[in-house]
C-alpha cells in the first residue's frame, strides 16, 4: 500500500524552533542564525565534509532492521532549546521517571493500581512485557527504572507532548553523545559563547548512582558492566562507545556464569564478581533460565541472582510492562493516584481498544475520518508486536474496513493514536547549496526529541540538559525515522548561567587506581584478539599469494615462470577451490590472436578474480576480510582510533570489489590497496596497542598463522619436481625477493633461498623467526596465567628443535637423489611444525577460551 503524497502543512499549524510567528529568528538561536550568515558556503560545505569523514572514519553505523549497517546520519545544525523552555521539560520528564517507577513497584508489588480500576488488568497481565517471575522483586531503594527514555514532540501551541517510553534501555544516549563531540567540534567558538550544558555530569552521575546502588561487600570495590546482545544487534556502536567512555567491560552473555547466586565475569585469571549490569537486552531475553528459554543472549539464572539481591540490573527486570503505548491515557490518573500530582508532560492523545466503551469510540475515527479533525494513526499496543504503525488517511475505504476488521477481532492488540502536527526545525540541505545566504539554504524538517533520564547517587531523577533529536526526510513527511531519509541532530540546553567543564575523557586516577594488567580480560575478548591476529595474517597470506598468481597469468607470453605450481599451492592451501574435472594446472597459455576481453577468461576459470570478491568462496581474500571484521567488532572497544579507521578502509575495498568486480588489469591495484591496508593493521598493533595479555593473544594468533602459512608454502614446493616453475614467487610470496637479491646477485637458487625464508632468525618472515617468536609469546603466556598453563610451548619445542638441528647441506647441489631426499626431509619437519602449530592452537582453545580442560578436570574430581 503506497501513501498519496501529502502537502506540507502551513507554517501556521507548526511551531518552528528557529523562527517565530512573525518570521524573526527567537532569541536563542540568534547567535547561531549571525554565525551561519557570516560563514561562506565553502566553508559551510567543509564542515560538513568534516562531519561525513569523522562518521565514516569512527565507523558509526546504526541498523534498525538487521540489514546492512548504515553511516550515523548527522545533520550540521544544532537543535537549540533555551534555559526557559528546558525547564519545564526537564521538570517533567524526571517527573514521568518517578511515576513509572512508582507503578512498576504497584505492579509488582501490592497491585493497587489494577484493585482500583485505574489500570485495566487485561492491559499488564495481556501482553508479553508482564514477567510473572518479576513479581515481588526487590530493588536496591525500590529503585527499578535507573534511566529512562522519552520521545516527546512539540504541538503547534509550543507545548510538548509524550509519544513514547522506552524504559528497557536508553537507547540513543550513546549517539546522542557522539553527536555532542561532533557539532561541538564544528561550531567550538559558538558552542562556549552560547554557554551550552555539558553533558558529562549526566554521565558521571548515571554511573555514579550505579556504583552507589551496588550491592558490595564491605571495602568492595564495585564491578560494574554494560552488557550486549553483541555486533548483531543495530545500536551495538553506541554500546561499545558508551561503554569506553564510561569506563565499564563490554560483556555478552557468554561472558558471564551465575554461581552460588552470584553474576560472574570469565577472565583470564578466573571468574570475577559483577555486581551491576547495564544492560541493553530486553526483559525476556536476560535469563533464559527463567524468562525465555532461546535467550542465547542471557546470563542463566541471572533472575535467581536479582532475587538474592547479589547483582544490580538496570534497568530492574520487568521495566517493559510500562513502556507500552496502551498505556498512555491511564497516566494522568495514576499519576494523581501515585505521586498526589498532576501530570506535567501530557501524552499525545491515546485509546487502547481492550476495552468496549473505546473501541465505540474511535470507530467512527478509524472507519470514516474527518479532514477537519486531527488525522489518526493505529500502532501496535505493545512493543513486543512487530507491526507498522498506520495512517488512517492513507488508506482507502476498503483498507479502511480491512483494518477495522483485524482490530475488532484483536482489540487489546491495538491502540489508536491522534497525529502529532510536529515542530519544525532547520536543516541544512542534502543537495548543497553554491550561491546565495547560507541561512536562507536551510530548509525546515519535522522534528522529534528524545529525552533521557537518570537517577542520581541520592535517589533523584535529573534529565540530561540535551539528548538525540531526529528529523524527517522532507517537510511532507509525518513519520521521522532515520531508515526513510532522516537524519539526527545534537541538542543544545542553553545555560543561564556557568557552564560546568567537567569531562570523562580524562577522569582523575589515584595511586591506587593504576592499572597495568589485563588479566581480566573476558575469555570472549581474548579469544576475539586471538582470531583478529589469525585472520589479519590470514588476509595478507591470501592477498599476496593472488598477486604472485595474477602478476604471472599476466605476464605469460613474457618468458615468466608458470603459472601452474602457484595455483595448485593456493589449492593446497585452501585459498582456491579445487580444480574442476576436466580442467589442467596451468592451462593459462594464450593463443594467437585472442582479444583483450577473452584475456581474462583463465582468471575466471582458476577462480582468481572470484577469490579477491565472493566471501562465498571459501578461503577468499573477501572471506579473510569478512572474518577479520567481525572479530575486530568483538572487541572494538580495545582497539585504537587509527586501528578501527585503516579497519574501516579494508571493509569499503571489499565491499567495493564486492558490488563492481575487478577485472583483470584492476586486480592487482586492489591487491596492493590491501596489502597496504593490511601492513597497517599490523604497525598499528605493534606500536599502537599495550602490550597485556590481549596483545599476546594477538601476536600469537598472528604468529601461528605466518607460521602454517609460511611451513605449508615451502613444504609444497620442496616436494615439487625440481625444474618447475623456478623459485622467484616462493621469495615474493615471502616477502623476501629484495632481501636475496642484495645477498646474491644472481637467480635464485634453492639452498640459499630456503636458508633465507625457513632458516635465518633474522628475517621476520623466515619459519625459523615465526617459530622462535612464537615460542617467546607462548612462554610469557605460560608466565603470566594463573594456575597450570605449562604445555604451550612443550607442544611447540620437539618440532622446533628438529628444524634447526636440519642440516642444510642436505640441499646443496650435486647429487640429485640426495637433494630430492634432502627436500624431503626438510617438508616432513615443516610439517611436523605445522602439526604442531595446530595442537597449541587447540590447546589454548580449551583451556584460556572454552575453559573445557577446567571442566574436565572438575569432572573427574567429581
Amino acid at each position: 500500500m503506497n501513501a498519496p503524497d501529502t502537502p506540507p502543512l502551513p507554517p501556521s499549524l507548526r511551531h518552528d524552533e528557529m523562527r517565530s510567528p512573525d518570521g524573526s529568528v527567537r532569541s536563542a538561536w540568534q547567535g547561531l542564525a549571525r554565525q551561519i550568515q557570516r560563514t561562506p558556503l565553502e566553508a559551510m560545505s567543509e564542515r560538513i565534509a568534516q562531519i561525513e569523514r569523522r562518521i565514516q572514519e569512527d565507523g558509526i553505523t546504526h541498523n534498525a532492521h538487521g540489514g546492512v549497517d548504515r553511516p550515523w546520519p548527522l545533520d550540521l545544525i544544532p537543535l537549540i532549546v533555551s534555559a526557559q523552555d528546558w525547564a519545564p521539560l526537564a521538570a517533567g520528564l524526571a517527573q514521568r521517571a518517578r511515576l513509572l517507577n512508582a507503578l512498576l513497584a504497584d505492579l509488582h508489588g501490592a497491585q493497587d493500581s489494577l484493585r482500583s480500576g485505574l489500570l485495566p488488568p487485561a492491559l499488564v497481565y495481556g501482553q508479553h512485557g508482564f514477567l510473572w517471575p518479576c513479581h515481588g522483586l526487590q530493588p536496591p531503594r525500590g529503585l527499578w527504572l535507573l534511566q529512562l527514555a522519552v520521545d516527546v514532540a512539540r504541538a503547534p501551541d509550543g507545548r510538548w507532548w509524550v509519544l513514547a517510553d522506552r524504559t528497557q534501555s536508553p537507547a540513543g544516549m550513546g549517539y546522542a553523545l557522539e553527536n555532542r563531540l561532533i557539532i561541538s567540534r564544528a561550531f567550538p567558538d559558538l558552542f562556549a559563547r552560547l554557554r551550552v550544558h555539558h553533558l558529562a555530569d549526566f554521565f558521571r552521575q548515571q554511573r555514579d548512582s550505579l556504583a552507589a546502588l551496588a550491592p558490595t561487600e564491605a571495602g568492595e570495590t564495585p564491578h560494574i558492566a554494560l552488557l550486549t546482545t553483541g555486533p548483531a544487534q543495530a545500536t551495538y556502536f553506541e554500546q561499545v562507545f558508551l561503554a569506553r567512555y564510561l569506563g565499564l567491560p563490554l560483556v555478552e552473555g557468554q561472558d558471564l556464569t551465575v554461581r552460588s547466586g552470584q553474576v560472574l565475569l570469565r577472565t583470564l585469571s578466573g571468574l570475577k564478581r559483577v555486581h551491576v549490569l547495564l544492560r541493553w537486552p530486553d526483559d525476556a531475553l536476560c535469563d533464559p533460565l527463567e524468562l525465555r528459554g532461546d535467550a542465547f543472549a542471557g546470563v542463566a539464572g541471572l533472575l535467581q541472582a536479582v532475587r538474592a539481591g547479589q547483582v544490580l540490573v538496570a534497568n530492574a527486570l520487568g521495566s517493559g510492562v510500562v513502556g507500552c503505548n496502551a498505556l498512555s491515557g491511564f497516566l494522568p490518573g495514576l499519576c494523581q493516584h501515585l505521586l498526589g500530582e498532576a501530570l506535567l508532560l501530557p501524552g499525545v492523545a491515546t485509546w487502547w481498544c481492550g476495552e468496549a466503551a473505546t473501541l465505540a469510540t474511535v470507530r467512527e475515527r478509524v472507519l470514516e475520518p474527518d479532514p477537519d479533525r486531527a488525522d489518526v494513526l493505529v500502532k501496535p499496543a505493545y512493543p513486543s508486536q512487530k507491526m507498522p504503525a498506520v495512517f488512517v488517511s492513507d488508506l482507502s475505504a476498503s483498507e479502511r474496513q480491512a483494518l477495522w476488521a483485524r482490530i475488532t477481532a484483536q482489540p487489546r492488540a491495538y491502540v489508536v493514536q491522534e497525529s502529532v502536527r510536529l515542530s519544525q526545525a532547520p536543516v541544512w540541505p542534502r543537495q548543497r547549496p553554491t550561491q546565495g545566504d547560507a541561512l536562507a539554504a536551510l530548509q525546515p524538517r519535522p522534528l522529534i526529541l528524545r529525552g533521557y533520564v537518570t537517577v542520581t547517587p541520592e535517589g533523584r531523577y535529573t534529565a540530561m540538559p540535551g539528548g538525540l533529536a531526529r528529523v524527517a526526510a522532507d517537510l511532507s513527511t509525518r513519520d521521522v525515522s532515520l531508515q526513510r531519509g532522516g537524519a539526527s541532530k545534537d541538542v543544545w540546553v542553553l545555560s543561564s548561567g556557568s557552564v560546568s567543564d567537567f569531562t570523562l575523557l580524562a577522569p582523575s586516577v589515584g595511586v591506587r587506581d593504576l592499572v597495568r594488567s589485563g588479566a581480566n580480560l573476558s575469555s570472549r575478548a581474548t579469544e576475539n584478539l586471538f582470531w583478529l591476529g589469525r585472520h589479519s595474517a590470514r588476509v595478507e597470506h591470501s592477498a599476496r599469494l593472488l598477486r604472485v598468481a595474477i602478476n604471472r597469468l599476466v605476464d605469460q607470453g613474457l618468458a615468466s615462470p608458470p603459472l601452474a605450481p602457484v595455483l595448485a599451492l593456493a589449492r593446497a592451501l585452501g585459498y582456491l577451490p579445487p580444480a574442476r574435472s576436466g580442467e589442467t594446472e596451468g592451462d593459462e597459455g594464450r593463443e594467437e590472436g585472442r582479444d583483450e576481453a577473452r584475456d581474462e577468461a583463465p582468471a575466471d576459470r582458476f577462480g582468481l578474480l572470484q577469490a579477491i570478491h565472493d566471501p562465498r568462496q571459501g578461503g577468499s581474500l573477501a572471506s579473510h576480510i569478512l572474518g577479520m571484521s567481525g572479530s575486530a567488532s568483538q572487541v572494538r572497544e580495545r582497539l585504537s582510533t587509527d586501528h578501527w579507521h585503516t579497519l574501516g578502509q579494508l571493509q569499503r575495498e571489499q565491499r567495493r570489489t564486492h558490488s563492481h568486480p575487478p577485472a583483470l588489469d584492476e586486480a592487482i591495484g586492489v591487491l596492493d590497496r590491501v596489502l597496504t591496508l593490511a601492513s597497517s593493521l599490523t604497525g598499528f598493533a605493534l606500536d599502537n596497542m599495550t602490550r597485556d595479555i590481549g596483545w599476546h593473544f594477538l601476536a600469537v594468533g598472528r604468529r601461528m598463522e605466518r607460521l602454517v602459512f609460511y611451513s605449508g608454502a615451502i613444504a609444497h614446493r620442496l616436494v615439487q619436481p625440481p625444474d618447475t616453475a623456478g623459485l622467484d614467487w616462493l621469495l615474493d610470496l615471502a616477502d623476501s625477493g629484495i632481501t636475496y637479491r642484495s645477498r646474491y646477485p644472481r637467480t635464485p637458487e634453492l639452498l640459499p633461498v630456503i636458508d633465507l625464508i625457513v632458516f635465518d632468525p633474522h628475517n621476520p618472515h623466515s619459519v625459523l623467526f615465526q617459530g622462535l617468536a612464537l615460542q617467546d609469546d607462548l612462554g610469557w603466556l605460560e608466565r603470566t596465567l594463573p594456575g597450570d598453563a605449562a604445555g604451550f610451548t612443550a607442544v611447540l619445542h620437539g618440532p622446533l628443535a628438529a628444524l634447526q638441528a636440519f642440516d642444510l647441506t642436505a640441499l646443496e647441489p650435486g647429487d640429485s637423489e640426495r637433494l630430492a631426499q634432502g627436500a624431503q626431509d626438510l617438508a616432513q619437519a615443516l610439517h611436523a611444525l605445522t602439526a604442531a602449530a595446530v595442537q597449541v592452537a587447540d590447546v589454548l582453545g580449551r583451556r584460556c577460551f572454552t575453559h573445557a580442560d577446567d571442566v574436565s578436570q572438575q569432572t573427574l574430581a567429581l
